[in-house]
């Protein structure tokens, strides 16, 4: 995929990578089928980001701080927004150093969801400021601070691995099957829409149940 050029039309939002790397038939839902509920969490994380976008830039001669940038890729295939971008610059003016602030609500997560996010900023951004970036930061709201977040070779890798498996399932045009996990399931607020009991491992018993009662019928009436 690297080197390929993507038209506009066939950009994927940054946003989709977190929903797939989460659960690829919440991705399926909220991006191809356009369906999309709100709960608890994401309205809390949509008035964060809409407080965070509403914050004056600040720029000084060689700094700036610029909100809810909006960043893309052609290489990569990327469209998207940052939370806040801090940018660096040299005396002649160009750009020195640039790093991606991504707010979040709650705390520093175990997996790789809000770091691929970054990520693909960060390789939006390199396409865009011409500069290699090697760290970004996260600010989450339960914990009051900053940290930081090195864009390694690995984070790269599984970056674009994911960004290649989440166009693959977009333009194959498939429904991705239902699997119900309970700690992912009972806490997306896509789960009614899903229905992953129904839909899911649970169907299959179902489907099995009903097949063997039309079976006894049928044998039962011959």
């Amino acid at each position: 995929m690297e080197g390929q050029i993507c038209r506009e039309d066939d950009l994927l939002q940054i946003s989709a990578l977190q929903h797939a790397l989460f659960c690829e038939r919440q991705f399926m839902l909220a991006y191809t089928e356009q369906e999309w509920e709100e709960n608890l969490y994401t309205a809390e994380g949509r008035v964060l980001h809409e407080r965070v976008d509403a914050e004056r830039s600040e720029s000084r001669r060689l700094f700036k701080q610029e909100y809810g940038m909006g960043v893309r890729s052609l290489k990569w295939g990327l469209t998207g927004k940052c939370d806040l971008v801090e940018i660096w610059y040299n005396q002649d003016g160009s750009v020195k150093k640039a790093q991606p602030v991504e707010f979040k609500r709650g705390r520093k997560k175990p997996d790789d969801i809000d770091r691929v996010q970054l990520c693909a900023q960060v390789l939006c951004l390199e396409e865009m400021l011409g500069i290699d970036i090697e760290s970004g930061q996260f600010y989450y709201g339960k914990e009051h601070r900053r940290t930081n977040q090195a864009i390694d070779a690995a984070l790269r890798e599984k970056t674009v691995a994911l960004i290649e498996r989440v166009m693959y399932i977009r333009d194959k045009g498939e429904s991705v099957p239902a699997k119900y996990e309970k700690r992912k399931c009972d806490n997306c607020s896509l789960v009614d829409l899903c229905m992953p009991k129904v839909t899911g491992a649970g169907y299959k018993k179902v489907d099995r149940f009903v097949k063997t009662q039309l079976r006894l019928l049928e044998e039962s009436d011959a």
